[in-house]
């Protein structure tokens, strides 16, 4: 079953919208190739001083090796930002992709 992780973490008050998307854009090729990943879209919102990323994956348990608390991908993003990100995870039973013009069912 496909799994949706959405995740968000608080940008430090030091830190400028140029920083955040100069970040972003070094660690996009790190998700390029990742098993399981299906897509992933970064997320940026600084009236709120939020970012994080909206993770697309084939299967939840492909969604847990990456995004478990207390490994180094949840560990990383301490180190950014000072305290552990919010992670939710959902089942994800059908994909609309205007992009590619597909319905993917996951049932």
């Amino acid at each position: 079953m496909l799994t949706t992780v959405v995740v968000n973490f608080d940008i430090t008050d030091d830190t400028s919208r140029d920083e955040v998307i100069a970040d972003i854009q070094d660690a996009a090729g790190k998700f390029q190739g990742m098993p399981g990943l299906v897509r992933k879209n970064f997320l940026y919102d600084g009236d709120r001083r939020i970012r994080g990323g909206v993770y697309t994956w084939e299967s939840r348990e492909a969604a847990e090796k990456v995004h478990a608390v207390g490994g180094p991908w949840c560990q990383a993003i301490i180190d950014i930002c000072g305290k552990a990100p919010d992670i939710q995870m959902f089942e994800t039973p059908v994909i609309v992709d205007n992009e590619l013009g597909t319905i993917r069912s996951a049932v």
